[in-house]
């Protein structure tokens, strides 16, 4: 039988709440898969004005400029005005790893593989092959 975790142990008590509620704003700017689109292309090319990207996406003009804003809001992208175009930019190499990871982990599963097999739990405790825990 295993023991309750103690309060140490609770990522709640281990995560300052602050740290928690920005990382909660972070995934909620994300929780659009236009959005998840632009950040990857923001990872993958760098820098890119915004008929870029509406290329690259085939969304119309309107569309990818109000999810750039909502990604500006949030402090991920950041715009830089150059001649008559605005380039877009990720503010924190950070955001496009938990995009990468993201997608990569959504990739695996629809391709029916599975949660992905290891050999130890987070606290270093044997796993048994093939089960896995939720």
């Amino acid at each position: 039988m295993t023991a309750a975790a103690t309060p140490e142990q609770r990522p709640s008590a281990r995560v300052a709440p602050g740290t928690v509620q920005a990382a909660s704003s972070l995934l909620a700017a994300l929780a659009a898969p236009m959005r998840l689109s632009i950040v990857a292309l923001l990872v993958e090319h760098g820098s890119r004005c915004v008929h870029q990207l509406v290329d690259a996406l085939e969304a119309p003009q309107p569309l990818v400029s109000q999810h750039l804003r909502v990604l500006r809001g949030a402090g991920l992208v950041v715009g830089e005005r150059r001649h008559r175009e605005v380039h877009y930019a990720l503010v924190d190499p950070h955001v496009g790893h938990i995009v990468r990871d993201a997608l990569d982990h959504a990739a695996h599963s629809v391709q029916g593989a599975g949660p992905v097999s290891v050999d130890q739990d987070d606290a270093g405790c044997p796993v048994d092959e093939g089960t896995t825990t939720r």
